[in-house]
C-alpha cells in the first residue's frame, strides 16, 4: 500500500499531502476540483503514461514552472518520478533515491484502474483494449513493460527500413525481426497466461450482481503456428507496401462475452458493460494478490456513481475482500455512506483536506 502521497506542481495541485491511514481512500469534491488528477499522480507510479496516457509535460502545473513532482512511500521504499523544467518530455524515475528506468517501478507496486473514459472500451479501437489487457498482464508480469518497449522499438526500426526495401541491409532487418521474435513471443506468452488464469478466477464467479466475463484474445493477424520472425521475413514486401507490420502482437485484441447472455460485450448494455469490467478487475485483483503476495492498488474513478445502493455495497464488499488498497473518487459523500474503514478526503480547486468521519 502507498502509506505517504506527495505532489508538487502536478496538475492543478500546487502541493499536496496523503497520508492514507485506512485501506480505502476516497476522495469527493465537485467536478473539476482536482480529485482525478490525484489518482492520475498515483497511477504514474507505474511503467507507462498513466491513466489518462496524456504527455508528460501537459501534467505540469500551469504557471508552475514547467516541472512537476510525485513521490510515495512503499514499504519502506521511496517512489519518485517527475520531469524537470529543463526536459519537460524526459520522465525522471528514482526508487530509493537511485536513478531507475519506470519499467523498475513495476517490481515493487502494481496498479490498475478504471475510469469513465473506460466504459468505451469494448466499442473503440483495439489499441485501447490492448493497453488494459497489458496492464493487467504487467502486474502478474514485472517484465512484461519491458519486452513490450523493445519490441515497439524493433518494429519501428525495421518499419523504416521497408520504407526503401531495395537499399535496405538483408542482415539489419534479420536482427531486428529476431528481436521482434524474442520479445513478441514473451508479450504473446505473458497475455495468454493472464487470460488463461482470470478465465480460471472467473469460472465459480456468480452471474449476479457482476456480470460474469469469458475472456479471449483475438488476432487479427490470423492464427498461425509459424514462429513469428519466419512469418515477418516472408511478409517484408508485403509489410513494405503497406508501409506497417502487419503480422505479431501488436495487431492482438481482446474479446470479453457476457457468459449469461452469450453475447459480445460490444452489444452489451453500458451498465452491463461496466459490470463486466469490474468483474474482470476484482478477479485480477485476487490473482495478483495470490502470485505476488500483495493485491494491486486499485484506482475507481466516479465508480460508484451510475450504481444503485445494493450494487454499491457489493461493490464496496468485494473491493474490501481484495485485501488492497482502493482510491475512489466521487461528487457526493453520500455515495460512500456505508463504507467504513476509509481515508476520506476533500478536494476543492487543488487543494486537499481531511473529511470529517
Amino acid at each position: 500500500m502507498i502509506g505517504r502521497l506527495t505532489l508538487s506542481d502536478f496538475r492543478n495541485h500546487a502541493d499536496a499531502l496523503i497520508v492514507p491511514d485506512q485501506p480505502f481512500v476516497l476522495l469527493t469534491g465537485d467536478n473539476g476540483a482536482g480529485k482525478t488528477n490525484i489518482l492520475e499522480a498515483v497511477s504514474m507510479l507505474a511503467p507507462g503514461r498513466g491513466l489518462r496516457g496524456a504527455a508528460l509535460r501537459a501534467m505540469t502545473r500551469q504557471d508552475g514552472g514547467g516541472s512537476f513532482g510525485i513521490a510515495a512511500e512503499v514499504d519502506g521504499v521511496v517512489l519518485g518520478t517527475g520531469v524537470s523544467a529543463d526536459a519537460p518530455d524526459r520522465r525522471q524515475v528514482r526508487i530509493g533515491g537511485v536513478a531507475s528506468s519506470a519499467n523498475a517501478l513495476a517490481d515493487h507496486l502494481s496498479i490498475v484502474w478504471l475510469t469513465p473514459a473506460m466504459d468505451r472500451l469494448f466499442l473503440d479501437s483495439p489499441g485501447g483494449r490492448r493497453r488494459f489487457l497489458d496492464r493487467l498482464t504487467l502486474a502478474l508480469h514485472p517484465g512484461h513493460a519491458a519486452h513490450s518497449a523493445r519490441y515497439e522499438a524493433a518494429m519501428r526500426a525495421r518499419n523504416r527500413l521497408l520504407t526503401d526495401l531495395r537499399r535496405a541491409d538483408p542482415a539489419w532487418i534479420g536482427a531486428l525481426e529476431a528481436q521482434m521474435d524474442e520479445h513478441g513471443t514473451a508479450l504473446a506468452a505473458a497475455r495468454a497466461d493472464l487470460v488463461a488464469r482470470l478465465n480460471r478466477q472467473l469460472v465459480d464467479q456468480p452471474d449476479e450482481p457482476f456480470a460474469r466475463p469469458l475472456i479471449r484474445i483475438a488476432r487479427e493477424d490470423g492464427a498461425s503456428d509459424e514462429p513469428l520472425g519466419q512469418r515477418l521475413a516472408r511478409e517484408r514486401r508485403r509489410d513494405a507496401a503497406a508501409g506497417r507490420t502487419l503480422s505479431g502482437p501488436h495487431r492482438h485484441d481482446l474479446d470479453v462475452i457476457h457468459i449469461a447472455k452469450n453475447q459480445a460485450a460490444a452489444l452489451c448494455s453500458t451498465g452491463e458493460q461496466k459490470a463486466l469490467l469490474l468483474s474482470i478487475l476484482l478477479a485480477h485483483a485476487a490473482l495478483v494478490s495470490a502470485d505476488r503476495g500483495q493485491p494491486p492498488v486499485l484506482l475507481l474513478d466516479e465508480v460508484a456513481a451510475h450504481l444503485d445502493p445494493s450494487r454499491r455495497a457489493a461493490l464496496f464488499d468485494r473491493l474490501r475482500e481484495t485485501g488492497g488498497q482502493v482510491w475512489m473518487t466521487g461528487t457526493e459523500d453520500s455515495l460512500f455512506n456505508e463504507l467504513n474503514g476509509a481515508t476520506r478526503l476533500h478536494v476543492t480547486a487543488g487543494h486537499v483536506f481531511r473529511s470529517a468521519a
